[in-house]
């Protein structure tokens, strides 16, 4: 959202940017701007090279973030979770607020914008892995899938709000729309440790059903189907007394690498548009960096319905890999429907926003919630309730290589036309594809197998 104002068009009239700040006046009190930003934006990122620059700071903190995820969830299950929640919570509002006082100090130090993505990567890893461990241990496997899409579409809420607010200033002020979102973790953070209860033993809340339901969703490398025990998961039995997984381990568990390797590829394109997607419309509909910005929701809202979406139908057909491979194969057509559409007027923009949403955003919300959850709760861990977050890290760690990867690609491609950054995210989504395929037949034959 931030690009476009960071990056203005000379073209534009010194009239049409009075007219905006008009535009806002009455609820807003203009700040003044520093005198040396010139009218293509904020320097440094007002040359020529901006995308190149632009998409460095994405990669920046993307890249910091894959990187921290993997030593998070190994910390994390050593950790009280609520303690190091708080913690992460509480240093991501610092940094994330850090960035936007660049404005109010008018700093113009690249180094500096990119030392400030790199340290809040790195402190938002705590958040991923220990939020889907909580979860996991007061949810069991019966009908995780749909739980966690609907718990899992707060993403997408945050993701919206983020952008709303982020958008009532940003183009009167830029600065503020990183300093209230900094603000808000921060107190979201301090509520965490009030009220935070990590596991139902925490409140000698014994969850243990008298009938459970077995459920066969992941492939096992010996037999069709894993069946797990949702009472083990639910009462988290071993998770006193038993050591932590170590991060070899986790690996060896069946799936975690073909389904980390499908996020990678997976969130590559949701990171890609989550970053670019403002820009983007801003350059084909050529609208304002706030109208862009509240339009760009749209995928989000489209994702939210995607993740329900997709946990319901894995429920359903207690296939969660199949699931994936499903929505994958509709996303690569979809996106190139969305690059010619979007230049035919905003109605099919908004069609195709919420479509594409929901089919990029649903496969990507399924794996890191529902699937994550199952493969740290695997039978061969045989009751250890301690290998969640540092599966669920390594997963998320993985796809977060995708994340960093996919905005610096569109940065280094976009100059040579959208199209061609499209046609690079439906490549992305056939290799997500191509790491499902052997789970998917696995699923399909042990399928055929019990039918007969």
């Amino acid at each position: 959202l931030y690009q476009g104002e960071l990056h203005k068009h000379c073209a534009a009239s010194h009239e049409v940017e009075l007219n905006s700040y008009k535009e806002h006046a009455a609820q807003i009190q203009p700040v003044k701007k520093p005198s040396n930003v010139s009218q293509c934006g904020w320097e440094p990122f007002d040359k020529n090279n901006y995308k190149q620059l632009l998409g460095a700071l994405d990669y920046s903190f993307l890249c910091a973030y894959a990187i921290g995820m993997y030593l998070s969830g190994i910390i994390g299950e050593r950790l009280p979770i609520r303690y190091y929640l708080t913690v992460g919570m509480l240093a991501s509002g610092l940094f994330t607020a850090m960035f936007g006082l660049g404005y109010f100090y008018n700093i113009h130090n690249l180094w500096f914008y990119i030392m400030a993505q790199i340290a809040n990567g790195l402190v938002q890893t705590t958040g991923w892995p220990s939020v889907v461990t909580c979860i996991g241990n007061w949810f069991g496997k019966g009908r995780r899938g749909l739980i966690m899409g609907i718990w899992n579409s707060h993403t997408s809420v945050g993701n919206i709000l983020g952008s709303l607010i982020a958008a009532y200033w940003v183009s009167t002020c830029w600065g503020l729309s990183f300093v209230m979102p900094g603000v808000i973790i921060a107190v979201m953070g301090i509520v965490c440790f009030l009220f935070l209860i990590e596991h139902p033993k925490d409140i000698s809340c014994s969850c243990t059903p008298s009938s459970v339901k077995m459920q066969h969703l992941l492939i096992d490398g010996e037999n069709c189907s894993v069946s797990l025990n949702a009472s083990s998961v639910a009462t988290g039995e071993g998770r006193h007394g038993t050591s932590a997984i170590s991060f070899l381990g986790a690996l060896r568990i069946p799936g975690v690498i073909e389904f980390s390797l499908c996020l990678l590829f997976a969130k590559l394109v949701s990171y890609t548009f989550l970053f670019w997607l403002p820009l983007y419309i801003t350059n084909v509909e050529h609208l304002d960096a706030k109208r862009a910005g509240d339009l760009s929701t749209l995928f989000d809202v489209g994702g939210i319905f995607g993740g329900i979406l997709a946990g319901l139908i894995s429920d359903r057909l207690e296939k969660r890999a199949s699931t994936c491979g499903m929505m994958l194969l509709l996303a690569a057509p979809t996106l190139y429907m969305f690059s010619a559409v979007s230049k035919m007027g905003l109605e099919a923009t908004v069609v195709m926003l919420l479509i594409s949403g929901a089919l990029v955003n649903g496969p990507y919300a399924l794996i890191t919630t529902a699937v994550s959850a199952d493969l740290g709760t695997h039978k061969s861990l045989k009751g250890n309730a301690r290998a969640l977050s540092t599966v669920t890290a390594i997963i998320d760690g993985t796809g977060s290589v995708g994340a960093a990867l996919g905005p610096l690609l569109a940065g280094l491609i976009s100059p040579s036309g959208w199209n061609n950054v499209f046609y690079m995210l439906m490549v992305a989504d056939a290799c997500a594809l191509l790491f499902l395929l052997r789970l998917i037949q696995k699923e399909l034959r042990c399928y055929a197998d019990h039918s007969l």
